[in-house]
């Protein structure tokens, strides 16, 4: 066989290398994914903070026009209530004076009417005698039958409006956990942006660690949160 008749001889095929991974390599795939679990869940979770906080500031607002409401009757029960015991004074002092006067048939006139709440009282009073009796209560307002039911409504609905209050400002405070949260949240992103741009592996440990650590502990706190829905 010739030289020109001889097979060309090929060298060997190197089998391509394997990429290594170095201290201060890039090629890291297991970082890569665990970046993007990151960066979807703290994503979701801080598009849910916020939907919660915008949620939570709106019965915010329903509370506190529930309040001014109830503060607005609470007041007018208190104008009524005032009114009615002006009444019941005017009526009890010209009744005083027809009882004076001797003039019972403008005493009668005044009795009928007087207010069913202060006739019960007027009652009790006459009962103890006190034009006779020194230790008899002077009035009937200082009797215990004596009441205005439109002040027990205005006592009533100014607890009411304070409960309604204290819901406003619990409410302010969950909106306000749930913005903390979305803070929170825009930390561990940063980390995960953070972590996608360094060289050095052991940088990249640390953030990715840190941000999962603050992703579990933003998540486990928010857990505990109350949650509002829409209706």
């Amino acid at each position: 066989m010739t030289a020109a008749e001889s097979p060309t001889e090929t060298p060997p095929e190197t089998p391509p290398e394997t990429p290594t991974e170095t201290e201060d390599g890039p090629g890291l795939g297991v970082f890569e994914v665990l970046v993007t679990v990151l960066l979807i869940l703290g994503a979701a979770a801080a598009s849910w903070s916020s939907y919660q906080a915008t949620r939570w500031n709106g019965e915010q607002a329903k509370a506190a026009g529930r309040t001014s409401a109830i503060r607005i009757d609470a007041a007018r029960a208190a104008s009524l209530a005032s009114a009615h015991t002006e009444v019941d004074v005017a009526t009890f002092i010209a009744w005083t004076d027809a009882k004076c006067a001797g003039n019972t048939d403008l005493q009668a006139f005044y009795v009928e009417r007087f207010r069913p709440e202060f006739k019960s009282a007027f009652d009790a009073w006459l009962a103890t005698d006190p034009l006779v009796d020194s230790s008899a209560p002077q009035t009937p307002f200082a009797m215990p039958e004596y009441h205005v039911a439109a002040l027990e409504d205005a006592a009533r609905l100014d607890e009411e409006a304070e409960a309604s209050a204290a819901t406003v400002a619990t409410n302010i405070q969950r909106s306000s956990n749930y913005v903390l949260s979305v803070v929170l949240y825009t930390i561990v992103l940063l980390f995960a942006g953070m972590a996608g741009k360094m060289t050095s592996r052991r940088l990249r440990i640390g953030v990715v660690v840190a941000a999962y650590v603050v992703l579990a502990a933003a998540l486990a706190w928010v857990a505990t949160l109350p949650v509002s829905l829409a209706v």
